[in-house]
């Protein structure tokens, strides 16, 4: 080519997808290296490494194909995957043994590749150099010589590999050769003996001791684990040996009372079986760490106020389970309480009376005993021996005061409770159970027992009849109160009771007195009196004494008001004012004379004046006096007073009702907060009055109890409840319902039952009263008694006679007291028989158990004489038998020795535990099972010790893996004991052989679409040896970096498994070795070859290399649009491309040379019909299946002005409303052009139509949008259509244009209202008047409505309708015609003027209306209807009557009082009928009163009784009594109990808590 063409840019490197490797220089047209160029890298091991390159010639549009050869140079030295490579070798390997060292890699080709190996010069190791099949070399290290790791630990040797290049290059690795040990030495301890001396209260995991034990081996062989080789059960329990540390720390609490030393044995093993061992000697020091404990060994939990100073209570043991000083104890008691501790004997305390007692000062008593040593600190212990006084009968009932008075109002009624008076006696029980009685006295003459009486239990003085102020004043009487005690105490109290007044007589009047004919007398009064003038005077007096006895005067009516007036104290009546002459002669005064009690009671009088100045005169103007008459009251204003009485009742009665209800709510608030506890209700007291039974006084009571309550809340009325006797009523009981007795019973009863404090077993002779002792306040111990016994023996056996030893009768051991004394905690090992006095075993005894090894084992106890308060000391020895055998630790024993293990090693083994002394203990062992070992017992004192399993023989793992062994220890007891134990030896391996691969060669086919993950080879090696010797891991021995990326080795299971991507395009080949190492560190290697299978999994590749985006559409067939470049990777069929192009397009492919296609026009272009194509341009390879690329190219079409402008209609008609407003959009067109941007710009404009000269005064287009506006309002009425043409034009060069008509039809609307022609309105304002006559029949023609309209269509369509009309259903109007028509025949009552309103409407939206009034008048000539008119009268409405309605209010309200009244009934009669109801069910008491009787006149007169109400629920620990306030009165019904009289409507509270009961009161 021409270098000028050339430098112009005609000429193009096309490298797509590819490394730019080499560039063009336009100006010589020379190729260059354009990037560094590493055949290596571009062709790994290829033996022919070819780079292509493609030149593009626009000018020609050809694609020129060039290859460029890259030739190796030796630019690579050899290079070790790892610097650094560690062996591990065991010291006792063999020499000749081999193992895989790893490969150098070089990847230049031929004699620039490795080519030999070298070793740094050692003493012990050698190189052997080999070569592979596929020409590869790989190295071994030979061992010369044998290692020794004392001498040499660590090897270090250099490996290096070199290549044939020139120059050589080399490449160096470090290998580090580690020798590993084996286990040939014993760990051994610092000392063979830890001595560790520990308080007693050390804490829990504090730190002992640690011991330390050191291995010279390494490794497994020197990882020491600590562990008990022989210690006892206690002390396994008590200390924890870390097997890691060596620490020896305290899990448990020491105690010097049960070990004072610990020795055990300790074992040091090493990770392959060899141990040391050492002991450890713990010795314990006592600290004081025991309370002491205090048993109470007897005890009188009651003794009497007046025991004598120095009787015993109880008998105390104190001991302490420390030694030396902090086992002394001392006791010691509160000095404020009258007891003292007295010292028997040894251990012993009796608990006595210091001083006299006196429970009325103090009556139980809590004696706290402190128990305390000597030990630094001191500890003490403290129990509580309860103690309750007796009571004697030692003090009589006192009264709270000296003497009573008290008040009482006359007129009492008769059993009204008076006064109560309460004595207290500080004794108990029966002794301060109080009785009250009147001494007899006489009161005016009468014994006082008639007139007062008094609940014997209670001190309630009721009065037994009404008293009288004016009778007497007062009544002095004696009360006395007597205990229950034996011989009773009693006291006397005076009680003076005052009668209080009451105001119960009225003013008596003395003058002016009543004549005895019914006259009145007449007072004169001259009518020339002056005011002032006194004329008359009222005296009255009054029986009742004090301010009830003050009396007041008052003029209650007088007939001239004013005229007289009367003294307020003194009853003086004098006149006012002067006398006149208008006033009436007769003047008549009502004085009323009121005393000042409460409630005033009053008199009256009336006091007649006449106004003369004689009598003859008085009797002269008499004669003519008439009577006046009063005025009748209208009945108005009655009225407006019967509505405000009737109404001011009503609301009257809802205040009352309210406030009886807001009082049972704050009543029952008291009553549930209250908590009201009585002991005892009084009893009934009865006398006969006049033989007549007569009931004076009773209780209702209504009550609430619950289940389990502990309390009773009880509410008592203010008034009473009679009823009558019941026939059925047991008089014979007199306890109260709730008797004060039982409640002290049950409140000390509690008191007893809260001791909670721990006591021996007491038999009833001790725990009775304090007289039952004898008077002996010492005790001495007198002898201690031994016995000696075996072990083990069976209960029931005989001890010993203790009754015979201690010099007692064996037939009255029972009344001596004999038992036996054991500390609190401890078992009962021995018991007594009271019978025989033999003592004999209670339980199992264990020597072992109860003394461990101690060589003296002793229990202890004491023995008690109660009759005599003796006790005596009891030991008894127990002596060892052989019943326990030889033990070894449960389990077979494994014991592991290496077979390389030298002869005469001893191995320690398990010893036998034997909890027997001496001889029974453990004397001998012997071993059976095998020839290889032998046995090496070292002998103490008290028999077999220490034994050792010695190596004979030696081991062999292939021969025998295991030996099992029987290990045999026996006692020297009689008979002889023995146990064994299984001891199996597993003989540990030596890492003697190396690992061998199964092939040594692995070829796999792999495919290169293998997702990564997938398994691609598995290798694998075995070795003969086991345990780590055995264990082989797997690794890579000579890969590339590369490789190694891609393959990942499982160095367990030997799965090869893909981590990259495999592309045949990359490497067809995969060629790399695996090596496989024991955990001795023995290797062997293979070879692995992947070959990879291609697959047709690269798409074809699309390259546009040259591309015109536009061309106009009149560009000619054949234009050149654009070059491709089609490559693909896959090879052979999968590589070959087919390239295609969619048949509808007007474009077809052409290839041009090797990969390189053209694509060109082979039809005419339209831009109108098809404005771009998208041309799609498909590259499918021939593989299976077809992998295709598609590449999308976007061509523009240029546009030419071709196409006029097109309306989308030939004629365009449209219609709008008239009336339209001005500038409204009345139209729109819309012409299309096909071509684009200014050839497609279209103009509208209107050329001609329809009144040229005035169309653009109605009409105007939008040049751009081809909208029509109307100019003006158009009018139906004017004209109905316009017609003109529209013209289109675009805005091309030239420009193209086209026209079309266009019609508009204006569409009527309704704006036109009916217009009325007939009846038409005069210009003076009058209506038309029609005549109908009288005889008109029904249909007559009377007028018609004639109305038009100026709109068309259904807008002009017009209806009739009669709107409204004087009398309705006398005229009818036709719908469409208006004719107005009689509907029926005149009557006489209709009016003579009838109006008519007549609508007259259109049919259009919204309708338009017109109307217009008829006037009809009913006659036959004019003259006639005028004379008719003039007649007519507005009726008046009637006007209401004030009278009326107040009598309507009158009935309304009372009809609504009376309503309510009646419902107020109808709820009181439900809630009567429930009462009676649940009064009818079954209910059962216990305790309930029963009426007493007292003779008197020979009749028997019920007093007194209870009616109780009882509202019981479950659950409930509480109980709620409500007593009633009203009366329950009945008469004697033998059949029937005293039932309380429910009133439909009761006042005050007691009738609400009534009828809460009554509801409450459900099934019981």
């Amino acid at each position: 080519m021409d270098l000028k063409q050339f430098s112009h840019g005609g000429v193009q490197l096309i490298t797509e997808g590819r490394r730019p490797y080499f560039d063009l220089d336009f100006q010589n047209g020379h190729l260059r290296i354009h990037e560094r160029v590493d055949r290596e890298a571009i062709c790994g091991q290829l033996l022919t490494c070819m780079l292509k390159l493609e030149i593009l010639v626009q000018e020609q549009v050809k694609v020129y194909i060039a290859e460029v050869e890259i030739e190796d140079i030796n630019d690579n030295a050899p290079t070790f995957k790892v610097e650094t490579v560690q062996l591990k070798i065991l010291e006792i390997t063999a020499t000749g043994s081999r193992f895989l060292l790893p490969d150098a890699q070089d990847p230049d080709l031929g004699e620039n590749s490795l080519q030999t190996y070298q070793l740094s010069p050692n003493g012990h190791f050698a190189l052997d150099v080999q070569t592979a099949a596929n020409g590869g070399k790989y190295v071994e290290l030979i061992l010369d010589k044998s290692l020794d790791r004392e001498e040499a630990a660590f090897h270090d040797l250099i490996l290096t590999a070199t290549d044939g290049g020139n120059p050589v290059k080399s490449g160096t690795a470090h290998i580090r050769i580690v020798v590993e040990d084996v286990n040939d030495n014993a760990p051994v301890f610092s000392q063979s003996i830890y001595k560790v001396i520990a308080m007693e209260n050390i804490p829990i995991d504090s730190l002992l001791v640690t011991v330390n034990a050191t291995d010279v081996d390494e490794g497994i062989n020197a990882e020491i684990m600590y562990t008990f080789r022989q210690a006892s059960e206690n002390a396994l329990n008590i200390f924890h040996l870390d097997p890691k540390t060596g620490e020896v720390r305290v899990k448990q609490n020491l105690d010097f009372e049960e070990n004072t030393v610990y020795e055990m044995e300790i074992q040091a093993r090493d990770g392959r079986g060899i141990s040391g061992r050492a002991n450890i000697l713990v010795t314990v020091i006592d600290v004081n760490d025991n309370a002491p404990e205090i048993a109470v060994t007897s005890l009188t939990n009651a003794v009497s106020e007046d025991s004598p100073e120095g009787t015993a209570v109880a008998l105390l043991r104190v001991t302490d389970r420390d030694s030396d000083d902090n086992g002394k104890v001392w006791c010691s008691s509160s000095e404020k309480l009258p007891f003292r501790l007295e010292k028997t004997f040894d251990n012993y305390y009796s608990l006595v009376t210091d001083r006299s007692l006196d429970r009325e000062i103090i009556s139980a008593y809590n004696v706290t005993v402190i128990a305390t040593d000597k030990g630094t600190p001191p500890l003490s212990t403290t129990t509580i021996i309860p103690l309750k006084i007796l009571d004697k009968n030692d003090n009589p009932p006192t009264f709270q005061e000296k003497s009573y008075m008290s008040f009482i109002t006359e007129n009492t009624p008769a059993g009204t409770s008076v006064f109560t008076l309460r004595a207290n006696d500080p004794d108990w029980e029966e002794n301060s159970k109080v009785t009250y009685s009147i001494i007899p006295d006489q009161v005016k003459y009468s014994p006082s027992s008639s007139y007062l009486s008094i609940n014997s239990e209670t001190g309630a003085i009721y009065a037994l009849r009404s008293f009288d102020y004016e009778e007497f004043q007062e009544i002095h009487f004696l009360v006395k109160a007597q205990d229950g005690g034996s011989p009773p105490l009693s006291s006397n109290v005076t009680v003076t009771l005052l009668i209080l007044d009451q105001n119960d007589n009225s003013p008596q009047i003395l003058y002016p007195s009543l004549p005895s004919d019914g006259s009145t007398g007449v007072e004169l009064a001259p009518r020339s009196s002056e005011p002032g003038y006194l004329v008359t005077k009222v005296v009255a007096v009054d029986a009742d004494s004090g301010q009830n006895g003050w009396l007041s005067y008052q003029l209650l009516k007088a007939t001239e008001p004013g005229l007289f007036s009367i003294g307020l104290h003194t009853g003086e009546i004098r006149t006012a004012r002067f006398l006149l002459d208008k006033d009436v002669l007769k003047q008549s005064l009502v004085v009323l004379v009121k005393d000042n009690g409460l409630p005033p009671l009053s008199a009256s009088v009336t006091v007649t004046v006449v106004l003369a100045d004689s009598i003859p005169d008085v009797l002269t103007d008499l004669s003519s006096i008439s009577v006046p008459v009063d005025p009748q009251s209208d009945l108005t204003f009655f009225l407006v007073v019967a509505v405000a009485f009737v109404s001011c009742l009503f609301f009257t009665f809802l205040l009352v009702l309210l406030a009886l209800r807001l009082r049972k709510w704050r009543t029952s608030q008291l009553c549930e907060s209250g908590n009201i506890s009585f002991n005892g209700v009084p009893v009934s007291q009865f006398v006969g009055i006049d033989g007549v039974r007569a009931f004076l006084q009773s209780y209702c009571h209504e009550v609430s109890l619950t289940s389990g309550s502990r309390k009773s809340q009880v509410l008592f009325p203010t008034e009473s409840c009679t009823n009558t006797l019941r026939a059925q009523q047991d008089s014979n009981r007199s306890e109260p319902f709730f008797p004060a007795e039982n409640s002290n019973m049950n409140q000390e009863g509690q008191a007893f039952g809260q001791l909670a404090w721990e006591l021996p077993a007491i038999s009833s002779d001790t725990a009775s009263l304090a007289s039952s002792y004898p008077d002996t306040t010492e005790l001495a111990l007198l002898e201690v008694i031994h016995y000696s016994i075996p072990e083990e023996m069976q209960k029931g056996s005989f001890v010993g006679n203790i009754a015979k030893d201690l010099g007692m009768d064996g037939k009255h051991l029972s009344e001596h007291g004999l038992r036996i004394v054991s500390r609190i905690g401890t078992s009962q090992y021995f018991t007594l028989n009271v019978i025989s006095g033999h003592l004999q075993i209670s339980e199992r005894i264990d020597r072992e158990e109860i003394c461990g090894r101690a060589e003296d084992c002793m229990l202890n106890f004491q023995v008690i004489i109660e009759s005599e308060l003796e006790i005596y000391g009891v030991e008894v020895e127990i002596v060892d038998i052989n019943d326990n055998a030889p033990q070894f630790p449960s389990g077979k024993q494994k014991l592991k020795i290496s077979e390389s293990s030298v002869l005469g090693s001893q191995f320690p083994l398990p010893e036998a535990q034997d909890s027997d002394l001496g001889v029974n203990s453990v004397q001998r062992y012997h071993l059976m099972g095998s020839s290889h070992f032998s046995l090496d017992v070292q002998t103490r004192e008290t028999g077999a010790g220490h034994v050792k399993l010695v190596l004979e023989k030696s081991l062999d793992r292939e021969q025998q893996p295991v030996h099992d062994l029987i290990l045999t220890a026996t006692d020297g007891g009689d008979p002889v004991r023995s146990g064994t134990t299984q001891i199996q030896v597993i003989v540990l391996d030596a890492n003697d052989n190396v690992p061998a691969f199964i092939q040594p060669v692995y070829k796999v086919n792999v495919e290169e679409n293998i997702p990564k993950g997938s398994t691609v080879a598995t290798v694998r090696a075995t070795d003969v040896d086991e345990g780590i010797n055995g264990e082989i891991k797997y690794s890579f021995k000579k890969i590339t970096e590369k490789d190694s990326k891609t393959f990942l080795l499982n160095s367990t299971t030997g799965i090869i498994t893909l981590i990259g991507n495999l592309d045949y395009e990359e490497s067809s080949l995969y060629d790399f070795e695996v090596n496989a190492e024991d955990g001795g560190g023995l290797s062997d290697w293979s070879q692995v070859v992947i070959v990879v299978t291609d697959l047709n999994d690269n798409a074809p590749e699309l390259a546009i290399n040259f591309l015109i985006d536009a061309i106009p559409e009149n560009s000619p067939v054949g234009t050149v649009i654009a070059l491709l470049n089609v490559q693909d990777r896959d090879s052979g069929v999968n590589g070959e491309v087919t390239c295609s192009i969619p048949s509808k397009l007007p474009f077809q492919l052409k290839k041009s040379v090797d990969h390189f296609y053209s694509l060109v026009t082979y039809d005419n272009l339209d831009r109108e019909r098809v404005t771009n194509y998208n041309a799609i341009i498909t590259a499918a390879d021939n593989g299976t299946p077809s992998l295709s690329t598609s590449a999308r190219i976007s061509l523009q079409i240029l546009d030419r002005n071709d196409n006029a402008p097109v309306f989308t209609e030939s004629s365009y008609m449209s219609y709008f409303q008239e009336n339209n407003p001005r500038g409204a959009s009345i139209f729109s067109l819309t012409a299309n052009d096909p071509d684009w941007e200014e050839n497609s710009r279209i103009t509208y404009s209107v050329i001609e139509g329809h009144k040229k000269s005035i169309l653009s005064s109605y009409l105007s287009i939008n040049s751009e949008t081809g909208i029509i506006y109307a100019l003006n309002s158009f009018d139906y009425e004017e004209f109905q259509e316009i017609s003109f043409l529209v013209q289109a034009q675009d805005g091309g060069s030239p420009p193209l244009s086209s026209n079309v008509s266009v019609t508009l039809f204006i569409l009527d609307q309704n704006d036109n209202a009916p217009e009325i022609l007939y009846p038409s309105v005069p210009s003076d304002g009058s209506t038309g008047v029609e005549l109908a006559p009288h005889s008109s029949e029904p249909g007559y023609l009377v007028t018609k409505v004639v109305a038009v309209d100026a709109d068309s269509g259904q807008n002009g369509w017009l209806s009739y309708q009669l709107l409204k009309a004087t009398e309705p259903g006398l005229f009818t109007i036709g719908l469409h015609t208006g004719e107005i028509r009689t509907a029926r025949f005149f009557l006489d009552k209709d009016a003579l003027k009838q109006s008519l309103v007549v609508l007259v409407k259109d049919n259009g939206q919204p309708p338009l209306s017109a109307s217009v009034m008829v006037t009809v008048v009913l006659a036959n000539s004019i003259p006639e209807s005028l004379s008719d008119i003039s007649n007519i009268s507005v009726p008046a409405d009637p006007q209401s009557d004030l009278t009326f309605y107040l009598v309507v209010a009158v009935a309304f309200v009372s009809c609504l009082f009376f309503t309510f009244l009646l419902v107020l009934l109808a709820l009181r009669l439900h809630k009567w009928r429930n009462t009676q109801l649940c009064e009818s069910g079954s209910m059962n008491f216990t305790g309930v009163p029963v009426s007493q009787f007292v003779g008197i006149d020979g009749v028997r007169a019920f007093l007194r009784s209870y009616c109780h109400e009882v509202s019981l629920t479950s659950g409930s620990r509480k109980s709620q009594i409500l007593f009633p306030i009203g009366s329950c009165t009945n008469t004697l019904t033998p059949q029937q109990a005293c039932d309380q009289p429910d009133p439909l409507l009761i006042t005050g509270d007691s009738a609400i808590i009534v009828e809460e009961a009554a509801i409450s009161q459900v099934g019981m």
